[in-house]
């Protein structure tokens, strides 16, 4: 458990944009999950929240279209689910619009303050893994990579593949941290709770500091 574990769990939905125009107004602070289609992006959201239904999740690939916007019981802080990059069986002209939006949020949301790369620790640093990292350290925004479905592997590989991702960020100059995350076995929430905390600049609740 972590002193921020309620903060997180108030999570709700604000809305669904389909482009940056739309999205709620660029105050405060965000942080944005993206990663490939079918990575578990939206398991992980759900688990980190702990609400089974916050974001949609799907075995289709490509099932989130739209940029999700998530609010919580903080003022102007908020969880961004941003479309699915990959596979997903859409038309072409669709999903080359999605890229474009999804770029666009990217490139000029003044509110996003990191981005939480989710990557299946089994196939790790794919295209648009590595591009999404030169992204980042191009823009200096910070990436905590999400190795999701760790439960798949046993442990030494699972550790394997978050050093892998380590040695090319850290070659690569791209400033971020990185870890594995398991839905089905709730592991790695609250090292993403507090990670998250961090960079949303949340305090305590008033009981949680006097017991500290």
């Amino acid at each position: 458990m972590t002193p921020f574990d309620s903060v997180f769990q108030s999570a709700h939905f604000i809305k669904s944009a389909e482009k940056l125009s739309q999205c709620p107004v660029d105050q405060g602070l965000e942080v944005a999950f993206a990663g490939r289609s079918n990575a578990g992006k939206s398991t992980a959201l759900n688990t980190l929240t702990n609400q089974r239904k916050l974001a949609r999740t799907s075995k289709t690939p490509g099932r989130t279209q739209l940029i999700n916007c998530f609010g919580m019981n903080v003022e102007d802080r908020r969880l961004i689910d941003l479309p699915g990059y990959g596979f997903a069986k859409v038309p072409v002209a669709m999903k080359i619009n999605w890229q474009k939006h999804m770029q666009d949020y990217l490139m000029n949301r003044r509110s996003l303050v990191g981005v939480v790369l989710v990557m299946d620790v089994r196939h790790p640093l794919k295209e648009f893994d590595v591009m999404m990292l030169d992204w980042a350290k191009s823009n200096k925004v910070q990436v905590h990579v999400l190795l999701t479905k760790s439960d798949k592997l046993k442990r030494g590989p699972a550790k394997s593949a978050a050093l892998q991702v380590k040695k090319y960020m850290k070659e690569n100059e791209v400033i971020g941290s990185v870890q594995n995350f398991s839905a089905l076995k709730n592991d790695g929430v609250d090292t993403l709770r507090l990670k998250l905390a961090e960079w949303l600049m949340l305090e305590p609740p008033a009981d949680k500091k006097a017991s500290a």
